[in-house]
C-alpha cells in the first residue's frame, strides 16, 4: 500500500510539473524538440484491391467500417496528434489508413487508453486494436494478431547520468527507479523479473507506470525516474529530438500488429492488405517517412511465436 501511494504522489508531482511546463512553454516536455512531422502523402496510390476486400465478413463488406480502438501517444512516431491537438499521425495511423483503402472500408476510430484496449477487443466492444501492441505468448491466449513492424524494448537514460551504458540484463537495474507505459510489456517485464535483483542480494529497482506517456519523460528530466524502458523506435526518435535525453540499446525484439479477439474473421483480410502493401511498395514508404525503416518486416503473419 505504501508503494502505491508513494507511485500516486510521483504521479501527481509529475501532471503537475507537465501541466505549468505546457501551459508556459507551449507545448509538454515530452514533445520538446521533436520536430516538424513529415507531411508527404504516401498513401495517394492505394487502392482497393477487390481479392482482398473479398476475404471480409460479409456483414464488414456490407457495413463499409471497422470499429478501432486506437491508443495515441505524445511523442512519434506510432500514433500521436499533430500540432493542431486534433489530427492523428504516425506509423500506426497510416498503416491503418492504408490497409483501409485496401479493403474499401472506413476506419471508425475511437481514442482509447492502451491498457483497456486488449480486455475491450476480448469483450467484443472494438474490432481492432492498434497501439503498438507487441505479439507475445501472453497476449496470444486471448488476441490474435496481423503484423505490421518489428519493434520491441529497448532503454533509455538523461545524458548527463553515466551510471548505465548499455541493459543487457535487468539486473544492471537494481536499486533504480524505472519508468514506463502502464499495460505495457516494459511493465509486465519488469514486473514479472523484479525477483532477480533480491535474488543476487541486491536492493530491489522499482517500476513506475503511467498512462501518460508525458509524464514518463517528464519524471526522467526531473530525476524522479532513473531509466525509462519504452518502444526501440518510440525512445530513438524521442532521443533524436530531447537534448538530454539518450537512447541506450535495444533489449529484446517484438513483432507488433493489428488486434483482434481470438478468432476474428477479419484478420485474413487485413494480412492480405498489409502484404500487398509490403508488395506494391507502400508499406516501405511509410516507414521510410517516419524513420522507422530498419523495422521493416518481410511479410504479415497471423499471430506468430514470440521472438525469444
Amino acid at each position: 500500500m505504501a508503494e502505491k501511494t508513494k507511485r500516486s504522489q510521483i504521479y501527481a508531482a509529475l501532471m503537475l510539473a507537465f501541466a505549468v511546463a505546457f501551459a508556459t512553454a507551449g507545448c509538454g516536455a515530452a514533445d520538446a524538440g521533436a520536430g516538424t512531422a513529415p507531411t508527404a502523402d504516401v498513401l495517394a496510390s492505394v487502392v482497393k484491391d477487390d481479392a482482398i476486400a473479398a476475404l471480409l465478413p460479409e456483414a464488414t463488406r456490407q457495413a463499409g467500417v471497422v470499429k478501432f480502438a486506437s491508443s495515441v501517444g505524445s511523442v512519434p512516431p506510432a500514433a500521436f496528434y499533430a500540432e493542431d491537438n486534433k489530427t492523428l499521425q504516425g506509423v500506426d495511423i497510416e498503416i491503418a489508413a492504408a490497409v483501409g483503402q485496401v479493403l474499401g472500408v472506413r476506419i471508425d476510430r475511437e481514442i482509447a487508453s492502451f491498457e483497456a484496449i486488449l480486455p475491450a477487443l476480448a469483450s467484443g466492444k472494438y474490432e481492432v486494436g492498434t497501439g503498438n501492441f507487441g505479439v507475445t505468448e501472453a497476449r496470444k491466449k486471448t488476441i490474435d494478431f496481423v503484423t505490421y513492424i518489428n519493434d520491441g524494448q529497448g532503454f533509455a537514460v538523461r545524458k548527463d547520468d553515466t551510471r548505465l551504458k548499455e541493459v543487457k540484463d535487468l539486473t544492471q537495474l537494481c536499486g533504480l527507479k524505472v519508468g514506463t507505459g502502464a499495460g505495457t510489456t516494459f511493465e509486465a517485464t519488469l514486473e514479472r523479473e523484479k525477483h532477480v535483483c533480491p535474488d543476487a542480494g541486491r536492493p530491489e529497482y522499482q517500476v513506475l507506470s503511467f498512462s501518460d506517456n508525458a509524464a514518463v519523460f517528464l519524471g526522467l528530466q526531473q530525476q524522479h525516474i532513473d531509466v525509462i524502458m519504452g518502444t526501440i523506435n518510440g525512445l530513438r526518435h524521442a532521443a533524436a529530438g530531447q537534448p538530454n535525453l539518450a537512447f541506450l540499446n535495444e533489449f529484446k525484439r517484438l513483432d507488433v500488429g493489428f488486434a483482434f479477439k481470438k478468432g476474428s474473421p477479419l484478420a485474413p483480410a487485413f494480412q492480405g492488405a498489409v502484404n500487398k502493401l509490403i508488395k506494391d511498395g507502400t508499406y516501405q514508404r511509410v516507414l521510410a517517412k517516419w524513420g522507422t525503416g530498419d523495422s521493416a518486416i518481410p511479410e504479415s503473419r497471423i499471430s506468430p511465436p514470440e521472438h525469444p
